[in-house]
Protein backbone atom coordinates (compact mmCIF):
# COMPACT_ATOMS: atom_id res chain seq x y z
CA UNK A 1 0.00 0.00 0.00
CA UNK A 2 1.71 2.89 -1.04
CA UNK A 3 2.56 6.17 1.88
CA UNK A 4 -0.54 8.56 1.96
CA UNK A 5 0.38 12.42 1.36
CA UNK A 6 1.58 14.43 3.63
CA UNK A 7 0.73 17.67 5.21
CA UNK A 8 4.28 19.95 5.53
CA UNK A 9 4.57 23.60 6.91
CA UNK A 10 7.95 24.85 6.61
CA UNK A 11 8.72 27.82 9.16
CA UNK A 12 11.63 30.06 8.28
CA UNK A 13 12.18 33.81 8.39
CA UNK A 14 13.78 34.13 4.51
CA UNK A 15 11.83 32.69 1.94
CA UNK A 16 12.37 33.63 -1.60
CA UNK A 17 12.12 36.53 -3.36
CA UNK A 18 12.09 37.16 -0.05
CA UNK A 19 16.09 36.38 0.83
CA UNK A 20 19.16 36.84 0.81
CA UNK A 21 21.29 33.61 0.59
CA UNK A 22 22.05 29.51 0.49
CA UNK A 23 18.97 29.38 3.49
CA UNK A 24 16.23 30.57 1.71
CA UNK A 25 16.97 28.84 -1.77
CA UNK A 26 17.32 25.62 0.05
CA UNK A 27 13.98 25.69 2.04
CA UNK A 28 12.71 26.80 -1.79
CA UNK A 29 13.99 23.51 -3.31
CA UNK A 30 12.67 21.39 -0.69
CA UNK A 31 9.09 23.03 -0.81
CA UNK A 32 9.00 22.20 -4.47
CA UNK A 33 10.45 18.64 -4.29
CA UNK A 34 7.76 17.48 -1.35
CA UNK A 35 5.28 19.04 -3.47
CA UNK A 36 6.18 17.95 -7.17
CA UNK A 37 5.79 14.02 -5.08
CA UNK A 38 2.14 14.94 -4.01
CA UNK A 39 2.81 16.37 -0.71
CA UNK A 40 0.88 19.35 0.69
CA UNK A 41 3.56 22.63 2.08
CA UNK A 42 2.55 25.84 3.35
CA UNK A 43 5.41 27.87 3.57
CA UNK A 44 5.89 30.68 6.58
CA UNK A 45 8.09 33.22 6.19
CA UNK A 46 8.61 37.12 7.43
CA UNK A 47 8.48 39.98 4.74
CA UNK A 48 9.32 42.40 8.20
CA UNK A 49 12.71 40.53 8.43
CA UNK A 50 13.55 41.01 4.84
CA UNK A 51 12.69 44.85 4.95
CA UNK A 52 15.25 45.45 7.06
CA UNK A 53 17.77 45.11 5.18
CA UNK A 54 15.91 45.30 1.45
CA UNK A 55 13.18 48.03 1.73
CA UNK A 56 12.58 47.80 -1.86
CA UNK A 57 10.44 44.88 -3.77
CA UNK A 58 12.99 41.88 -4.56
CA UNK A 59 14.54 42.04 -7.96
CA UNK A 60 14.62 38.11 -8.55
CA UNK A 61 10.97 36.51 -8.73
CA UNK A 62 10.48 32.81 -8.10
CA UNK A 63 7.74 30.38 -9.04
CA UNK A 64 6.11 27.92 -6.40
CA UNK A 65 4.43 24.36 -7.60
CA UNK A 66 0.58 24.57 -7.36
CA UNK A 67 0.72 22.33 -3.67
CA UNK A 68 2.92 25.26 -2.67
CA UNK A 69 0.89 27.98 -0.32
CA UNK A 70 2.89 30.84 1.09
CA UNK A 71 1.72 32.28 4.39
CA UNK A 72 4.03 35.63 4.57
CA UNK A 73 3.96 37.63 7.49
CA UNK A 74 4.09 41.29 7.98
CA UNK A 75 3.48 44.34 10.72
CA UNK A 76 2.78 47.75 10.68
CA UNK A 77 6.48 48.35 12.73
CA UNK A 78 8.52 45.55 11.15
CA UNK A 79 11.70 46.99 13.21
CA UNK A 80 9.78 47.24 16.49
CA UNK A 81 8.75 43.39 15.69
CA UNK A 82 12.50 42.56 14.70
CA UNK A 83 13.71 43.77 17.61
CA UNK A 84 11.25 42.59 20.34
CA UNK A 85 11.56 38.82 18.77
CA UNK A 86 15.70 39.08 18.75
CA UNK A 87 15.33 40.23 22.47
CA UNK A 88 13.06 38.38 23.92
CA UNK A 89 13.01 35.04 21.88
CA UNK A 90 9.23 34.91 20.94
CA UNK A 91 7.16 35.83 18.54
CA UNK A 92 5.71 39.30 19.36
CA UNK A 93 3.05 40.74 17.05
CA UNK A 94 3.04 37.58 14.88
CA UNK A 95 2.44 34.86 18.05
CA UNK A 96 -1.15 35.23 17.14
CA UNK A 97 -1.19 34.90 13.75
CA UNK A 98 1.45 32.01 13.93
CA UNK A 99 -0.77 29.99 16.70
CA UNK A 100 -3.43 30.29 13.77
CA UNK A 101 -1.55 28.63 11.45
CA UNK A 102 0.28 26.25 13.62
CA UNK A 103 -2.03 25.05 16.21
CA UNK A 104 -4.83 25.27 13.90
CA UNK A 105 -4.12 23.44 10.87
CA UNK A 106 -3.60 19.69 11.34
CA UNK A 107 0.09 19.46 9.51
CA UNK A 108 2.09 15.84 9.72
CA UNK A 109 4.98 17.75 10.26
CA UNK A 110 6.19 21.09 10.85
CA UNK A 111 9.97 22.06 10.08
CA UNK A 112 11.93 24.93 11.20
CA UNK A 113 14.67 26.66 9.32
CA UNK A 114 16.30 30.01 10.23
CA UNK A 115 13.67 31.15 12.80
CA UNK A 116 16.00 34.20 14.42
CA UNK A 117 13.11 36.51 13.32
CA UNK A 118 10.32 34.68 12.73
CA UNK A 119 9.71 34.22 16.71
CA UNK A 120 12.80 32.99 17.86
CA UNK A 121 13.27 29.86 20.35
CA UNK A 122 9.46 30.74 21.19
CA UNK A 123 8.29 29.68 18.23
CA UNK A 124 9.25 25.89 18.35
CA UNK A 125 6.98 25.65 20.87
CA UNK A 126 3.74 25.82 18.40
CA UNK A 127 1.85 23.67 16.89
CA UNK A 128 0.81 19.61 17.17
CA UNK A 129 3.32 17.87 14.65
CA UNK A 130 6.59 15.98 14.31
CA UNK A 131 8.91 18.89 14.19
CA UNK A 132 12.45 19.03 12.97
CA UNK A 133 14.68 22.62 12.56
CA UNK A 134 17.65 22.56 10.05
CA UNK A 135 20.69 24.25 11.10
CA UNK A 136 21.36 26.61 8.03
CA UNK A 137 23.62 28.69 10.47
CA UNK A 138 24.96 28.36 13.69
CA UNK A 139 21.98 30.49 15.89
CA UNK A 140 21.48 27.53 18.22
CA UNK A 141 25.24 28.03 19.77
CA UNK A 142 25.71 31.72 18.13
CA UNK A 143 24.22 35.01 18.98
CA UNK A 144 25.65 36.39 15.57
CA UNK A 145 24.65 32.93 14.31
CA UNK A 146 27.67 32.14 12.21
CA UNK A 147 30.49 31.74 14.92
CA UNK A 148 32.71 34.32 13.03
CA UNK A 149 34.78 36.18 15.92
CA UNK A 150 34.72 40.22 16.44
CA UNK A 151 34.07 39.82 12.37
CA UNK A 152 37.69 39.13 12.02
CA UNK A 153 38.00 35.31 12.08
CA UNK A 154 36.53 32.07 12.73
CA UNK A 155 35.72 31.38 16.85
CA UNK A 156 38.09 29.23 18.60
CA UNK A 157 37.09 30.96 21.90
CA UNK A 158 33.63 31.32 23.42
CA UNK A 159 33.27 35.27 24.16
CA UNK A 160 30.20 35.86 23.07
CA UNK A 161 29.06 38.77 25.43
CA UNK A 162 32.08 40.74 23.53
CA UNK A 163 32.09 39.90 20.34
CA UNK A 164 27.62 40.59 20.06
CA UNK A 165 28.77 44.22 21.64
CA UNK A 166 31.52 44.44 18.81
CA UNK A 167 28.69 43.69 15.93
CA UNK A 168 26.74 46.24 17.36
CA UNK A 169 23.95 44.41 19.06
CA UNK A 170 22.04 43.89 21.96
CA UNK A 171 22.85 40.70 24.30
CA UNK A 172 20.06 38.59 24.05
CA UNK A 173 19.36 37.63 27.83
CA UNK A 174 17.44 34.62 27.03
CA UNK A 175 20.56 32.80 25.76
CA UNK A 176 21.54 33.00 29.40
CA UNK A 177 18.43 31.48 30.56
CA UNK A 178 16.95 28.38 30.22
CA UNK A 179 14.61 29.73 27.62
CA UNK A 180 16.27 27.68 24.60
CA UNK A 181 16.66 24.56 25.91
CA UNK A 182 12.98 24.20 27.32
CA UNK A 183 12.29 25.55 23.41
CA UNK A 184 14.20 23.02 22.20
CA UNK A 185 12.65 20.15 23.69
CA UNK A 186 9.70 20.57 21.77
CA UNK A 187 11.54 19.50 18.33
CA UNK A 188 12.07 15.68 17.42
CA UNK A 189 15.08 16.03 15.49
CA UNK A 190 17.86 18.73 14.82
CA UNK A 191 19.14 18.43 10.83
CA UNK A 192 22.65 19.02 10.70
CA UNK A 193 24.09 19.27 7.21
CA UNK A 194 27.92 18.34 7.98
CA UNK A 195 29.51 16.52 10.51
CA UNK A 196 31.56 19.67 11.17
CA UNK A 197 28.41 21.26 12.23
CA UNK A 198 26.84 17.85 13.94
CA UNK A 199 30.20 17.95 16.14
CA UNK A 200 30.16 22.04 17.13
CA UNK A 201 26.28 21.86 18.29
CA UNK A 202 27.10 18.75 20.28
CA UNK A 203 30.30 20.06 22.05
CA UNK A 204 28.86 23.12 22.13
CA UNK A 205 25.97 21.22 24.65
CA UNK A 206 22.94 20.86 21.99
CA UNK A 207 21.25 18.29 24.26
CA UNK A 208 18.53 17.05 21.03
CA UNK A 209 18.65 14.18 18.86
CA UNK A 210 21.29 15.39 16.41
CA UNK A 211 20.50 14.17 12.61
CA UNK A 212 23.46 14.45 10.01
CA UNK A 213 21.22 15.14 6.61
CA UNK A 214 23.31 16.71 3.99
CA UNK A 215 21.45 19.39 1.84
CA UNK A 216 20.84 18.59 -1.82
CA UNK A 217 21.43 20.27 -5.13
CA UNK A 218 19.45 20.07 -8.27
CA UNK A 219 20.80 17.35 -10.56
CA UNK A 220 23.35 18.87 -13.35
CA UNK A 221 20.94 18.80 -16.52
CA UNK A 222 21.32 20.64 -20.07
CA UNK A 223 19.21 23.97 -19.91
CA UNK A 224 18.19 26.31 -22.89
CA UNK A 225 19.07 29.56 -20.56
CA UNK A 226 20.40 32.63 -22.12
CA UNK A 227 23.96 33.18 -21.73
CA UNK A 228 23.91 35.86 -18.40
CA UNK A 229 27.88 36.79 -19.81
CA UNK A 230 29.73 37.47 -22.98
CA UNK A 231 33.23 36.92 -24.10
CA UNK A 232 35.50 33.84 -24.87
CA UNK A 233 37.74 34.33 -21.99
CA UNK A 234 37.95 31.58 -19.06
CA UNK A 235 36.55 32.50 -15.78
CA UNK A 236 36.33 31.13 -12.57
CA UNK A 237 33.20 31.82 -10.58
CA UNK A 238 32.25 32.90 -7.19
CA UNK A 239 28.09 32.48 -6.36
CA UNK A 240 27.11 33.75 -2.54
CA UNK A 241 26.54 36.35 -0.47
CA UNK A 242 29.09 39.60 0.00
CA UNK A 243 29.90 39.98 3.20
CA UNK A 244 33.32 40.26 4.43
CA UNK A 245 33.00 36.65 5.90
CA UNK A 246 32.33 34.89 3.02
CA UNK A 247 35.57 36.30 2.15
CA UNK A 248 35.44 37.82 -1.42
CA UNK A 249 37.54 40.76 -0.83
CA UNK A 250 40.44 38.13 -0.73
CA UNK A 251 39.57 36.82 -4.10
CA UNK A 252 39.66 40.47 -5.66
CA UNK A 253 43.22 40.53 -3.27
CA UNK A 254 44.55 37.75 -5.37
CA UNK A 255 42.90 38.57 -9.01
CA UNK A 256 44.27 41.83 -8.87
CA UNK A 257 47.72 40.36 -9.95
CA UNK A 258 46.50 37.23 -11.04
CA UNK A 259 44.88 38.31 -14.65
CA UNK A 260 45.03 35.00 -16.37
CA UNK A 261 41.45 34.68 -16.26
CA UNK A 262 38.50 36.43 -15.68
CA UNK A 263 36.45 36.55 -12.20
CA UNK A 264 32.98 36.20 -11.99
CA UNK A 265 30.90 37.14 -8.94
CA UNK A 266 27.30 36.66 -8.77
CA UNK A 267 25.30 37.75 -5.32
CA UNK A 268 24.28 40.52 -2.98
CA UNK A 269 25.17 41.78 0.04
CA UNK A 270 26.23 44.72 2.20
CA UNK A 271 30.47 44.95 0.64
CA UNK A 272 28.53 44.72 -2.69
CA UNK A 273 29.53 48.74 -3.12
CA UNK A 274 32.70 48.37 -2.08
CA UNK A 275 33.74 45.50 -3.65
CA UNK A 276 32.65 46.92 -6.88
CA UNK A 277 35.05 49.96 -5.90
CA UNK A 278 38.04 47.79 -5.69
CA UNK A 279 37.03 46.19 -8.73
CA UNK A 280 36.94 49.20 -10.97
CA UNK A 281 40.38 49.17 -12.72
CA UNK A 282 40.37 44.77 -12.91
CA UNK A 283 38.37 45.05 -16.64
CA UNK A 284 38.50 41.04 -15.78
CA UNK A 285 36.42 41.04 -12.71
CA UNK A 286 33.28 41.42 -12.77
CA UNK A 287 30.16 41.59 -10.36
CA UNK A 288 27.00 40.47 -11.78
CA UNK A 289 24.73 41.14 -8.29
CA UNK A 290 21.84 38.52 -7.87
CA UNK A 291 20.84 36.06 -9.94
CA UNK A 292 17.52 33.74 -10.17
CA UNK A 293 19.07 30.07 -9.13
CA UNK A 294 17.96 29.00 -12.88
CA UNK A 295 20.30 31.93 -14.49
CA UNK A 296 23.50 29.72 -12.79
CA UNK A 297 23.90 26.80 -14.76
CA UNK A 298 25.46 27.79 -18.06
CA UNK A 299 28.28 29.52 -15.65
CA UNK A 300 28.57 26.58 -13.61
CA UNK A 301 28.97 24.45 -16.18
CA UNK A 302 31.07 26.57 -17.82
CA UNK A 303 33.22 27.71 -15.00
CA UNK A 304 36.54 26.17 -14.95
CA UNK A 305 36.16 26.22 -11.04
CA UNK A 306 34.02 27.54 -8.46
CA UNK A 307 35.77 29.17 -5.92
CA UNK A 308 34.48 29.15 -2.30
CA UNK A 309 36.92 31.34 -0.07
CA UNK A 310 35.24 31.26 3.48
CA UNK A 311 36.38 33.19 6.16
CA UNK A 312 33.64 31.61 8.50
CA UNK A 313 32.58 27.96 9.27
CA UNK A 314 29.92 27.21 6.54
CA UNK A 315 27.52 24.75 8.01
CA UNK A 316 27.47 22.70 4.70
CA UNK A 317 29.04 24.22 0.95
CA UNK A 318 26.30 24.77 -0.79
CA UNK A 319 27.67 26.12 -3.64
CA UNK A 320 30.86 23.73 -4.32
CA UNK A 321 28.31 20.78 -4.51
CA UNK A 322 25.83 22.91 -7.34
CA UNK A 323 29.17 23.11 -8.93
CA UNK A 324 30.10 19.40 -8.44
CA UNK A 325 26.41 18.17 -10.07
CA UNK A 326 27.44 20.24 -12.79
CA UNK A 327 30.87 18.58 -13.31
CA UNK A 328 32.88 21.59 -12.23
CA UNK A 329 35.59 21.47 -9.64
CA UNK A 330 36.13 23.54 -6.11
CA UNK A 331 38.61 25.47 -4.59
CA UNK A 332 38.02 25.93 -1.21
CA UNK A 333 39.24 27.80 2.03
CA UNK A 334 40.35 24.69 4.17
CA UNK A 335 37.91 25.69 6.97
CA UNK A 336 34.39 24.03 8.68
CA UNK A 337 32.44 21.91 6.58
CA UNK A 338 33.93 23.07 3.13
CA UNK A 339 37.56 21.01 4.40
CA UNK A 340 34.90 18.47 4.62
CA UNK A 341 33.33 18.39 1.58
CA UNK A 342 36.19 18.56 -0.08
CA UNK A 343 38.06 15.51 1.68
CA UNK A 344 34.59 13.52 0.65
CA UNK A 345 34.50 13.91 -2.88
CA UNK A 346 38.28 14.98 -3.98
CA UNK A 347 36.92 17.14 -6.46
CA UNK A 348 38.73 20.24 -6.41
CA UNK A 349 41.58 21.77 -3.87
CA UNK A 350 41.57 23.58 -0.25
CA UNK A 351 43.74 26.29 0.58
CA UNK A 352 44.98 28.13 3.74
CA UNK A 353 46.98 30.79 1.96
CA UNK A 354 45.85 32.98 -1.34
CA UNK A 355 49.58 31.72 -2.60
CA UNK A 356 48.07 28.14 -2.84
CA UNK A 357 44.68 29.61 -4.24
CA UNK A 358 46.56 31.12 -7.03
CA UNK A 359 48.68 27.80 -7.50
CA UNK A 360 44.96 26.07 -7.46
CA UNK A 361 43.82 28.09 -10.23
CA UNK A 362 47.17 27.79 -12.75
CA UNK A 363 47.03 24.00 -12.32
CA UNK A 364 43.15 23.89 -13.08
CA UNK A 365 43.69 26.40 -16.23
CA UNK A 366 46.63 24.77 -17.42
CA UNK A 367 45.14 21.54 -17.01
CA UNK A 368 42.20 20.97 -18.68
CA UNK A 369 42.24 17.04 -18.42
CA UNK A 370 43.01 18.06 -14.60
CA UNK A 371 40.13 19.52 -14.43
CA UNK A 372 37.63 17.01 -16.04
CA UNK A 373 39.12 14.44 -14.22
CA UNK A 374 37.89 16.70 -10.95
CA UNK A 375 34.82 17.63 -12.06
CA UNK A 376 33.44 13.67 -12.92
CA UNK A 377 34.93 12.77 -9.80
CA UNK A 378 32.45 16.00 -8.30
CA UNK A 379 29.70 14.51 -10.55
CA UNK A 380 29.58 11.41 -9.23
CA UNK A 381 29.44 12.81 -5.31
CA UNK A 382 26.80 14.74 -5.96
CA UNK A 383 25.15 11.86 -8.07
CA UNK A 384 25.71 10.16 -4.78
CA UNK A 385 25.24 11.45 -1.30
CA UNK A 386 23.59 15.38 -2.70
CA UNK A 387 20.99 14.47 -5.19
CA UNK A 388 17.21 15.38 -4.92
CA UNK A 389 16.50 11.79 -4.55
CA UNK A 390 18.79 10.61 -2.13
CA UNK A 391 18.03 13.34 0.13
CA UNK A 392 14.51 12.97 0.15
CA UNK A 393 14.46 9.28 0.32
CA UNK A 394 16.20 9.70 3.59
CA UNK A 395 14.26 13.44 4.42
CA UNK A 396 11.22 11.10 4.05
CA UNK A 397 12.30 7.70 5.81
CA UNK A 398 13.05 10.28 8.67
CA UNK A 399 9.70 11.69 8.63
CA UNK A 400 7.97 8.36 8.65
CA UNK A 401 9.74 6.74 11.27
CA UNK A 402 9.06 9.84 13.44
CA UNK A 403 5.25 9.44 12.60
CA UNK A 404 5.32 6.10 13.54
CA UNK A 405 6.87 6.93 16.62
CA UNK A 406 3.89 9.48 17.49
CA UNK A 407 1.44 6.43 16.54
CA UNK A 408 0.57 7.41 13.50
CA UNK A 409 -0.99 3.80 12.36
CA UNK A 410 -0.85 5.19 8.95
CA UNK A 411 3.05 5.11 8.76
CA UNK A 412 4.96 2.26 8.30
CA UNK A 413 8.82 2.07 10.67
CA UNK A 414 11.60 3.29 8.35
CA UNK A 415 14.82 2.66 10.80
CA UNK A 416 15.65 3.94 13.81
CA UNK A 417 16.65 7.41 14.94
CA UNK A 418 18.38 7.60 17.74
CA UNK A 419 20.69 10.62 19.85
CA UNK A 420 23.37 10.77 16.43
CA UNK A 421 21.42 9.04 13.24
CA UNK A 422 23.69 9.10 10.17
CA UNK A 423 21.30 9.58 6.98
CA UNK A 424 24.68 10.87 4.62
CA UNK A 425 27.81 10.06 3.11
Amino acid sequence: MPARPLRFCMVTTFYPPYHFGGDGVFVHRLAQTLAERGHEVDVVHSIDAYRLRHPATPEVPFDDHPRVRRLPLESKRHRVQAFLTHQLGRPGAYEGRLREILDGQSYDVIHYHNVSLMGGPGVLRLGRAAKLYTAHEYWLICPTHVLFAFDREACTERRCLACTLHYRRAPQSWRYSGWLRECLGHVDRLLMPSRFALDQHRTQGVERPLVHLPHFVPDGKEDTARDVVSGERPYFLYVGRLERLKGVQDLLRLFASYREADLIVVGDGSQLPSLREEARGLPHVRLLGPLHPSALTRLYREAIAVLVPSLCYETFGLTAAEAFSYGTPAVVRRIGALAEIMEQSGAGFAFDTLEECREALESLRRDPDLRAALGERGRAMAREAWSTEVHVARYLGLVRSLLAEKGDATEAPVGAAGTEVALGV
